[in-house]
């Protein structure tokens, strides 16, 4: 038996550290989750630097949004993180429906300059 659905017979909810554009696009993280059961999906900026600085699978969203002007770093990397994570969550929605919310999600990091201000980081939490 594979070794990561034995986890999941053992009540076990996996989730993968891992989250790339082409990676959802080609299917592989919905194959992961049908058929692996893998339960949710951890993002962070070193996550989302690896994806978009190993390839070329980002430059035709990048181009996309600099068409109406240059934008700061964050704002490229938000736009880029938050339009992948939507992507990974419609993936999972199923697991999502199918445990009644308790599992089937996308995390995101909040910016690790907010870990001192708590009403900061809920209000980034929400914003995000």
């Amino acid at each position: 038996m594979n070794p990561v659905k034995e986890l999941h017979n053992h009540g076990q909810a996996v989730w993968l550290d891992f989250l790339a554009r082409g990676f959802i696009a080609k299917g592989e993280l919905k194959h992961l989750v049908e058929s692996d059961g893998v339960r949710g999906v951890t993002s962070n900026p070193s996550i989302f630097e690896k994806a978009i600085g190993s390839s070329d699978e980002y430059d035709g969203a990048i181009a996309k949004i600099l068409k109406d002007g240059d934008r700061s770093v964050t704002d490229l990397y938000e736009a880029l993180a938050i339009e992948d994570i939507q992507h990974a969550a419609d993936v999972l929605r199923p697991v999502y429906d199918e445990l009644d919310g308790k599992d089937g999600f996308v995390s995101l990091e909040v910016s690790p300059y907010l870990a001192n201000d708590t009403k900061a980081t809920v209000a980034e939490a929400e914003r995000l």
